[in-house]
């Protein structure tokens, strides 16, 4: 079974259709997507002309899909003119899943998901995997993967990890807060029995989030996400596509240097973002309890504690100085808050938006526009089983036949 493509380089917009009759699987691809993706149903009509194919060509690639149960036919629409009633088309529910996984610093979690971008399962569990032994912790994802994927079809699995994933060998290179170096997470699941037969592909957790943005917006916009956890990461969004790097390793946000001088991180440098502003920094700061929820803080500002205070605002200036930096260097408009600050995001607007007037040269003839992600969290998770299932959105024709009817 193919692996699943880098969950940052799939593009958002719709593909080009291609005519030549030795690429109708790319077509069958393209007509599926669209179906997947639309806003509301589309009947082959609109589809045609979304496309550009012929009706008499869209009509065969959707009873191909349609038979082989990829997508279904919903009620006729009532007729508005002389013809034939519109049939509005959706991908059908339940039978091929994407699998997302993630391991964070204080959780694993799966998340089964089908073509309706509906969950069928998923579990979250919680730990504290600081420094954890990489095969220990792993194993234990495999064993919930099997428990909560039972003996549903899978397309492939997708494993979202804080850190630097090599695009080419598909390592995870570098996770500081977990303590991992060089492991291929990969390798590792797929030694596990549930997982032998599957695809799995990993990639950052961010730029998983900033994909899962992108399929919630599907506006075709383009933002810099920032992700705030233990660590914090970012993604570049431009056009509805992500961009990962060369080497997948970009938006590694949480280790600029806000302060050279500033406390030591765990990635070896000192003075990064993280230090200022991840959960940990903020918690340790404003006098909390490491293990506590995020609302645990902001009742506490809400309350009026001092400290608590202070903390918040130290964070929106680092973020403000960071994000400014960043926006000089890619020029865009908006900033995505994601992770913990999305709730924080009230809180932490003011002085990131001071800051960003501040530092960011085109100030004066533009607004930087501040939103908390849309993308339900964990969002990682939710871009992790688009990812998987992007094998079947790009290859459906292998798909076709193997589909149970119920």
């Amino acid at each position: 079974m193919r692996g699943v493509r880098d969950g940052g380089s799939r593009r958002a917009l719709p593909r080009v259709a291609v005519r030549q009759a030795n690429l109708r699987e790319h077509n069958l691809g393209l007509v599926l997507d669209l179906i997947v993706r639309a806003p509301r149903p589309p009947s082959r009509a609109e589809i045609a002309t979304a496309t550009g194919l012929t009706r008499a060509t869209v009509s065969v690639l959707v009873d191909r899909l349609i038979a082989g149960h990829l997508v279904t036919e919903l009620d006729p629409l009532p007729a508005q003119r002389a013809g034939r009633p519109a049939v509005p088309l959706v991908p059908t529910a339940g039978t091929v899943a994407g699998v997302g996984l993630e391991v964070n610093v204080d959780y694993l979690a799966v998340r089964v998901q089908d073509l309706t971008a509906t969950q069928l399962a998923g579990r979250i569990e919680t730990g504290d995997f600081r420094r954890s032994d990489p095969a220990t912790v792993l194993h234990r994802l495999a064993e919930l993967f099997a428990a909560v994927v039972q003996d549903r079809p899978v397309a492939a699995v997708c494993v979202a990890v804080p850190g630097l994933v090599d695009r080419v060998g598909g390592v995870l290179r570098l996770a500081p807060n977990l303590g991992w170096r060089d492991v291929d997470v990969a390798a590792v699941l797929t030694s596990h029995p549930a997982l032998r037969a599957v695809g799995v592909r990993i990639d950052n957790e961010a730029t998983l989030g900033a994909r899962a943005e992108v399929e919630v917006r599907r506006d075709g916009g383009s933002f810099i996400y920032v992700s705030g956890e233990v660590g914090i990461g970012g993604a570049l969004v431009q056009d509805g596509a992500v961009h990962s790097g060369r080497h997948g390793w970009s938006g590694e946000i949480g280790h600029t240097a806000v302060d050279p001088d500033g406390p030591p991180c765990a990635c070896g440098s000192s003075g990064c973002l993280e230090q200022y502003a991840g959960k940990d920094a903020l918690f340790a700061a404003a006098g909390l309890d490491q293990d506590l929820p995020v609302t645990a803080l902001i009742e506490q500002v809400d309350g009026g504690d001092g400290r608590a205070r202070v903390a918040v605002d130290t964070a929106a200036r680092a973020l403000g100085i960071a994000l400014a930096n960043a926006i000089n260097l890619v020029d865009v408009d908006t900033v995505v808050l994601g992770g913990i600050y999305r709730p924080l995001a009230p809180l932490l607007t003011p002085g990131i938006s001071a800051q960003l007037r501040r530092r960011v040269l085109s100030a004066p003839w533009r607004q930087v526009t501040l939103d908390p992600a849309s993308a339900q969290e964990p969002a990682a998770l939710h871009g992790a089983s688009w990812a998987a299932l992007s094998t079947v959105l790009d290859d459906p024709d292998g798909w076709l036949g193997l589909l149970p009817t119920d």
